[in-house]
């Protein structure tokens, strides 16, 4: 096994957090790739991995090392293609993530006509509401919506995505259509909240000046945009999401926007990837894909 052989392995273990999940992943023997770590330790005079009888973790020296492991692997992957290719092809890995809902509702139905284009590469997608670590996780680059409160990656910005508020038919039946601001003292809000146990802020306005909350009673609170919508769809309440995740049920009327003139601040939609020097060649074709993708969505000034 080779060092640039090893560095594949080191990064498995790392991944996947577990030599014999990463073992399985690689098809090698679990010796093999805990000889292979032992010997980069070695190498290297430092140790790179925390190993419990739970999980595998990685050592200060270790995290710094999975990020330049990555950088050399992407560089590599660039060299030994630079001649077996035209020039415009792309090849590799990509390891991406975005919010489920954007995943499902916009990307995954483009993506064919995307890996069309560049059959050479294989794209890793993770679709979660849950934030995932970049470097650690060894992801290319992350879609999020919301604001971001990592400096340590760069970041771009694409947009802005407009917020409606929204509830079901049945519920509006039931409860009244709301007017103005007060009436929502008579309704349910679902609440949505990054982590249970969070206290909701409640119905987010613009007030003419600044944006502010307007405190609701709500049964449920979740912490998924699926469940989030699925609460509406059930007529648990109103609920305030990207126009564009709520676009097909409003065509359909199976959700009905409210109080149209008092509407949450636009969220940010940015593209994060971790600092490198060169970035390769696939991850930055897919970025530009992307944004181009979601430039119709996105509102440039919030």
């Amino acid at each position: 096994m080779d060092r640039l052989d090893t560095l594949r392995v080191f990064l498995r273990v790392a991944e996947l957090g577990s030599f014999t999940r990463a073992a399985d992943s690689l098809g090698l023997p679990k010796a093999s790739v805990s000889q292979a770590i032992s010997r980069l330790e070695a190498e290297l005079g430092t140790q790179l991995l925390h190993r419990t009888t739970r999980r595998v973790h990685l050592t200060a020296d270790g995290a710094q090392l999975q990020q330049r492991a990555h950088d050399l692997l992407d560089d590599m992957d660039e060299v030994q293609n630079l001649f077996r290719r035209q020039p415009s092809e792309l090849s590799g890995r990509l390891r991406v993530d975005m919010p489920g809902s954007m995943a499902r509702n916009v990307v995954i139905p483009q993506l064919p006509a995307f890996l069309a284009l560049h059959p050479g590469l294989e794209i890793e997608l993770s679709a979660t509401d849950q934030r995932v670590d970049v470097v650690r996780e060894g992801f290319d680059c992350v879609l999020r919506v919301g604001t971001l409160d990592d400096s340590s990656l760069v970041a771009r910005l694409l947009g802005h995505m407009r917020i409606v508020n929204v509830a079901s038919p049945g519920y509006l039946v039931a409860h009244g259509v709301p007017r103005v601001l007060a009436d929502l003292d008579r309704h349910a809000l679902v609440h949505y909240v990054g982590t249970l146990g969070q206290r909701s802020p409640g119905f987010e306005y613009f007030d003419g000046q600044h944006y502010r909350n307007w405190p609701m009673q709500g049964a449920l609170t979740v912490n998924s945009a699926d469940g989030y919508s699925a609460a509406a769809l059930a007529g648990l309440g109103i609920i305030q999401v990207p126009e564009m995740g709520a676009r097909e049920a409003l065509r359909s009327g199976t959700l009905v926007e409210v109080l149209p003139d008092c509407v949450a601040e636009p969220m940010p939609v940015s593209l994060v990837y971790a600092q490198r020097r060169h970035l390769p060649r696939r991850v930055d074709a897919f970025m530009t894909w992307l944004a181009g993708l979601l430039a119709t969505e996105m509102q440039r000034q919030p």
